[in-house]
């Protein structure tokens, strides 16, 4: 298309003007709702007339959002509101999107905390290299006789494929003003902004309505498309110079992309890269948030005395926001990614290639990415499932998805991959690669039972529109992934922070006196250093690994650390998490744990990482940290550790067995249940997942540890 091409305002004619919505309520700015095909530029043009001046809301009872952001107009108008709806096809689809689409328009919905108002005008987006199946969705817009305005995006790429698309002949066509713009560049937004403001402004309707019923809606459409498309340059006979069946360079692509090897090849480097992209790339940044909070809670720890107030906010507060804060970068360096992968047309491909793989059981190709980014967090995976349209096997893909072995689950196979192969490093590598092979297959199999069971329904083809390849924005994906992480910390943010405060409170409380036998060695080292002599010599003792026991210093300090670790344990052991762990270690008996671990294994639904930190504190009396020494010194003393019975291993060899099997498939992670919650919609989709997870966690750990028992580990 020629960039010098003018815009044509169809001023009002016999149909008149329309009163404002807004007119009601002058202090509500007036709004424009944005509709269009997926893949059309609809919200990259939403954040080019609006910036970050915007806030993301679901429509009450969905998880379907809607973008509504302030956009300076001018003109009469002013500022006006937009807002984002979601991509359809048609308004006249039984989907969810496309229903909340029709009530919007005809102002019976809104998203959360809106007032609720019919819009004062339509902005629909057309895509300038397929506008076929777009000017059918318009010709549905028309029939509701709003103010409209026509947006034709992506000039750019029509102007490389040589298809030239006649404003004017479009607009005459439509009975409204129509702009071509580059949503991408910028060009043609601001004739844009321009001509919304006069469209609100004076209120004209299309001097043009579409015939009502679909053949003749297809027929208008098309006759349009003929008027007002012109492919290549047009020879002496009045044809389009290029052949519409010519096999295209796009074409060409799509054939080794979606080719059933081939494309799947493809598609598993380029998931590959996504991958390793989330575990390497936002390992610096995770680190240096641990980093932060951690003397964050050492700098309040000490500037306030030691009591109630400094544990709250140390152990509390601040671990219970770090917990959070943490998954951030992992968050937004997933939604980045994505949405450039999606920006460019690839994603759709890779898709229609898993759609292969995940659909006999019950998933379509839209779960691959949200299934492969679990492996680093479930919650950015969750959250991801959004892209997938049909709301069953959208939620069976919520469902699933904490199956997936997240990074948080690693130190937990290190720990008893390194107990049940002290020795044997190859033997500890493919119990790791069984953990992930275990997680998948339950993930898997559980989609299976619940699209034949409590999500039964017909599995919907999935229909795609390849969209045209092109280089992907910059600016939209940051704008979104900014979107993504705000609404993360806004909405689960809260909810993680107060599970991280009622778990450190139920392993703070009750104080306990200290064990007798932590009195007795600090009375001990209190009489050692009474002891000494008053004036050191000119040689202090020093504590060195030739003669540590013949240095008083080092005794009293041996003595004070055995003392901390006695406190420690009893402390834990004392507390309301200690009385529920014995009273839950009945009911977990048959996986072989004792009351020390189901200490651990509570914990551990804060967040299952935690559970190694506990069992240091309970079993070993110290927590690991910065000293590797120390740290060795705390595995070894946990993986020698008996239990009270003084005979058995605390971390034998079944009972690791079934630890391991335990932990691939459990929910411990009250973070992800928030998500779920969140995303599905309601509370007792994550109660359903954390009860199903937990009892095929509770049967295959007890097969395993009967199984371990039996063949004599």
């Amino acid at each position: 298309m020629e960039s010098g091409e003018t815009t044509l305002r169809v001023t009002l004619g016999a149909l008149g003007s329309r009163p404002h919505a807004a007119d009601a309520n002058p202090d509500h700015p007036r709004r424009v709702a944005l509709v269009g095909n997926p893949n059309t530029g609809k919200t990259t043009t939403f954040n080019a007339l609006t910036g970050l001046r915007h806030k993301t809301s679901n429509f009450p009872g969905t998880t379907v959002e809607a973008r509504l952001g302030s956009a300076a107009l001018g003109g009469q108008v002013g500022t006006a509101e937009i807002i984002d709806l979601p991509g359809i096809y048609s308004l006249e689809l039984e989907q969810l999107e496309s229903s909340i689409c029709r009530e919007v328009l005809a102002g019976r919905a809104t998203p959360q905390g809106e007032p609720l108002a019919e819009p004062d005008a339509v902005c629909v987006m057309l895509d300038a290299t397929n506008l076929p199946r777009n000017l059918a969705l318009l010709g549905e817009v028309l029939r509701r006789r709003l103010p409209t305005v026509v947006a034709v995006n992506m000039i750019d790429l029509a102007a490389k494929a040589q298809i030239t698309v006649d404003c004017s002949a479009l607009a005459r066509a439509v009975g409204c003003a129509v702009v071509p713009i580059c949503a991408k560049s910028g060009e043609g937004v601001p004739k844009l902004r321009e001509v919304m403001a006069e469209t609100l402004h004076t209120g004209v309707v299309p001097t043009f309505t579409p015939p009502g019923d679909e053949p003749g809606l297809r027929a208008w459409a098309h006759a349009t498309f003929a008027r007002v498309v012109t492919i290549g340059k047009p020879n002496a006979g009045g044809r389009n110079g290029l052949d519409p069946l010519a096999d295209t360079a796009t074409d060409r692509i799509d054939r080794v992309l979606t080719h059933p090897i081939a494309g799947s090849l493809v598609f598993a480097a380029v998931m590959a890269v996504l991958f390793f992209a989330i575990f390497s790339l936002a390992k610096l940044p995770m680190d240096l948030i641990s980093g932060i909070f951690g003397t964050l809670g050492d700098s309040v720890a000490g500037l306030l005395p030691q009591g109630l107030l400094s544990d709250l906010l140390v152990h509390g507060v601040i671990a219970g926001v770090g917990s959070t804060v943490i998954f951030l970068p992992q968050i937004l360096l997933l939604f980045f990614l994505i949405g450039l992968l999606e920006d460019t047309g690839y994603l759709t491909r890779g898709a229609f290639v898993m759609d292969r793989l995940l659909r006999p059981f019950g998933l379509p190709g839209h779960s691959f990415v949200p299934l492969l980014s679990s492996h680093a967090c479930a919650l950015p995976g969750i959250m991801s499932t959004r892209c997938i349209p049909d709301p069953k096997e959208r939620l069976a893909t919520i469902l699933v998805a904490p199956f997936m072995t997240c990074s948080a689950r690693l130190p937990v196979y290190v720990l008893l991959a390194g107990v049940l192969f002290p020795a044997d490093p190859l033997a500890a590598a493919l119990a790791f690669i069984g953990c992930y092979v275990l997680g998948i297959a339950a993930g898997v199999l559980s989609a299976l039972v619940a699209r034949r069971t409590i999500l039964r329904g017909r599995a919907r083809p999935m229909a795609l529109e390849l969209p045209s390849y092109k280089v992907p924005s910059l600016r939209t994906a940051a704008i979104n992934t900014f979107d993504r992480g705000l609404v993360f910390l806004k909405k689960a943010g809260t909810v993680i922070m107060c599970i991280c405060i009622v778990l450190w409170w139920l392993g703070a409380f009750p104080h306990v006196d200290p064990p007798a036998e932590a009195v007795s060695l600090r009375a001990a080292a209190e009489q050692l250093r009474a002891d000494l002599p008053a004036t050191p010599s000119a040689q202090p003792a020093d504590i060195t690994p030739a003669n540590p026991s013949d240095s008083a210093e080092y005794k009293i300090a041996a003595m004070e650390t055995e003392a901390d670790r006695l406190e420690h344990r009893h402390a834990k052991a004392s507390s309301f998490l200690g009385t529920i762990g014995r009273t839950i270690q009945p009911v977990l008996s048959p996986i072989g744990v004792d009351w020390q671990l189901t200490i651990g294994i509570v914990a551990s639904f804060a967040a299952r990482e935690v559970f190694v930190g506990t069992m240091s504190v309970v079993v070993a009396g110290a927590e690991e940290g910065d000293d590797e020494q120390e740290n060795k010194r705390i595995r070894e003393t946990l993986t020698g550790a008996l239990r009270d019975d003084g005979k058995t291993l605390v971390f034998n060899r079944p009972t690791s067995w079934a630890l391991l099997v335990f932990y691939v498939l459990a929910m411990q992670c009250l973070p992800t249940l928030a998500v779920t919650a969140r995303e599905s919609g309601h509370m007792k989709w994550a109660f359903l997942q954390l009860g199903w997870m937990s009892a095929v966690a509770f049967i295959a750990a007890t097969i395993t540890y009967q199984l371990a028992v039996a063949l004599g580990a």
